[in-house]
């Protein structure tokens, strides 16, 4: 680094002094705050993406959206040049950015920062695709990151305006590919693939009795605004948006994939009309997707959550791979496919046993999409999904490529085939769904094209297994770090003791499971449990919180 460029880095650090008092932490999903409070961070993951695209020689984007969070707060993100997250290796380097005392302080880390990973300034410009949600706070943390981005000589800030999170995650893995990287491209990709789906249906599931209307809350936040849009694009199925945020509602605020899913009860603007139909939510940055079906005469619901997503989208793929093997054994040709699950401890344990009853691989991460994902990433084909409705499924290249080589092969051989067909369902699932990162608008239309393909309704996908109860607690702690956990957060390593005990209280309940984790973000131990009834999960989470509490609480909530 230069003279002027640390002139210009010193002069812009000092219109945004970090506010006292204030320490963030960069996480799964970035840094996260009230909004009134972020400006300086936001200045500074500027910079930081800046150098991101230095490094990599690559186009990085960078996402301003709290997600789910209250209105009030607001946050901010980093893509990588593969559409994912910001690798973890940069995570450290983020926090002491943010972290950082004053203008001075910020520069000397840079300098340091540049040095060690050898960044070259002046070979290639940086470029970072920047995009935010509809929060009132949004456009003057965008200005900030634009400030960030350009106190980097050389570096390029484009605007690519309100958008969901997982369209400009999607933005940043095309440009990276060479692709068309526009809105409209994302829309007629989505568009067509879901056609696609819908022209291979199997002509016996066309009679089947569907209602083809689905009802979505879009959360008052900005996949209301772009669904409304995408929906113009789409045949064969008729999309009613309420909570679009065209009429005055409060982003997330008794609305959205979160609440409905953590609440199980119906968003606001839902009611007894709605009894039995299909209804979905999103989250406030569409990222997150859950179903539900309103139950009669009051206002809770019947919840098709992550998990049950995950084992339609496995049962369908599994199904579609069978049609292919089927004709690849008996040419002794075969692509030994992997298709591998991959789930969090919280996941239902009624999910897993449905999922290895079909005899499919299923493994454990710890929680965070950045472990489910780099998981997923080591199959030819991955699945993910987390209960809350974050998750996607990821093709491999090499198994895409296999199968557009297979697809060309049918033309000559055997055109119009199951087996063909199967190829071409698998090659727009993978073009349908978004690679990069969990998508509530491609993952709702492809559970829409699986369930027309099966000629289900939600209540035949829901019936695919029962949910075990379960119950989740929080117990404050002083020093969240004093509990660590080994084999995917499901057993307590320290303290020393606390396992045993956990396990003492399992074994009094049918079907019991209880596992704790500490917190990524505040002061608490999170106890989750599950038994064959609700009173015994309850009470398993109380007795296990009880003893998390007496090992080294403050009390629990």
């Amino acid at each position: 680094m230069d003279e002027q460029q640390i002139a210009i880095l010193l002069e812009a650090a000092s219109r945004f002094p970090r506010p006292q008092g204030v320490k963030l932490s960069y996480g799964t999903a970035g840094f996260r705050a009230d909004a009134s409070i972020l400006s300086s961070t936001v200045f500074r993951v500027g910079i930081l993406a800046a150098l991101r695209s230095l490094k990599t020689q690559a186009v990085i984007g960078l996402m301003i959206t709290a997600s789910h969070n209250q209105v009030s707060d607001n946050g901010v993100k980093v893509a990588d040049p593969s559409g994912g997250m910001l690798t973890q290796e940069w995570e450290p380097f983020a926090d002491s950015l943010a972290n950082a005392i004053d203008a001075e302080d910020l520069v000397r880390l840079i300098i340091e920062f540049v040095k060690k990973e050898n960044i070259q300034f002046g070979v290639k410009s940086a470029e970072i695709l920047l995009g935010r949600d509809t929060r009132p706070s949004g456009e003057s943390l965008l200005e900030a990151a634009k400030q960030g981005i350009n106190s980097i000589v050389g570096a390029v800030a484009t605007d690519v305006g309100v958008v969901t999170t997982p369209q400009l995650h999607w933005m940043v893995r095309s440009r990276n590919k060479g692709m068309q990287a526009s809105e409209a491209a994302y829309f007629e990709q989505l568009s067509n693939s879901f056609g696609c789906l819908m022209d291979l249906k199997p002509k016996e599931t066309t009679a089947n009795v569907m209602d083809d209307k689905l009802t979505v809350d879009g959360a008052n936040g900005v996949g209301g605004e772009k669904l409304e849009e995408l929906k113009n694009f789409l045949k064969e199925i008729v999309i009613d948006i309420r909570n679009s945020g065209k009429k005055g509602g409060v982003l997330n605020e008794g609305v959205g994939a979160d609440y409905v899913q953590k609440e199980k009860v119906v968003p606001h603007g839902f009611g007894p009309n709605d009894v039995g139909m299909r209804c979905a939510s999103l989250d406030g940055d569409a990222d997150r997707l859950v179903y539900f079906r309103v139950l009669s005469e009051s206002n809770k619901i019947d919840l098709v959550d992550g998990d049950k997503i995950l084992s339609l989208f496995a049962l369908f793929i599994q199904e579609q791979l069978s049609i292919l093997n089927k004709e690849n054994m008996e040419a002794k040709n075969g692509y030994p496919v992997r298709l591998g699950i991959v789930q969090t401890a919280y996941a239902n344990g009624a999910s897993t046993d449905y999922l290895k009853k079909l005899g499919l691989e299923v493994m454990f991460t710890p929680t965070g999409v950045k472990y489910l994902h780099e998981k997923a990433a080591e199959y030819d084909i991955g699945i993910y999904f987390e209960a809350n409705g974050h998750g996607t499924i990821l093709f491999s290249e090499h198994f895409v490529s296999w199968l557009e080589g297979k697809n060309i092969e049918f033309d000559k051989t055997s055109k119009g085939s199951e087996q063909q067909k199967a190829a071409l369902r698998l090659l727009a699932v993978s073009k349908l769904i978004n690679q990069a990162v969990g998508d509530a608008l491609s993952g709702l239309l492809l559970v829409e094209a699986i369930l027309r393909h099966k000629g289900w309704s939600i209540q035949r996908w829901n019936e695919l297994y029962q949910d075990l109860p379960s119950r989740q607690l929080k117990v404050k702690v002083a020093d969240r770090t004093a509990v660590v956990t080994a084999n995917a957060e499901t057993v307590v390593v320290k303290p020393s003791g606390l396992q045993k005990v956990i396990d003492a209280e399992t074994a009094k309940y049918p079907q019991g499971r209880s596992f704790i984790r500490p917190s990524g973000t505040e002061d608490v131990i999170r106890v989750y449990a599950e038994a064959s009834t609700q009173e015994a999960a309850e009470n398993l989470a109380k007795s296990v919180a009880q003893h998390v509490d007496q090992f080294l609480g403050l009390g629990s909530n």
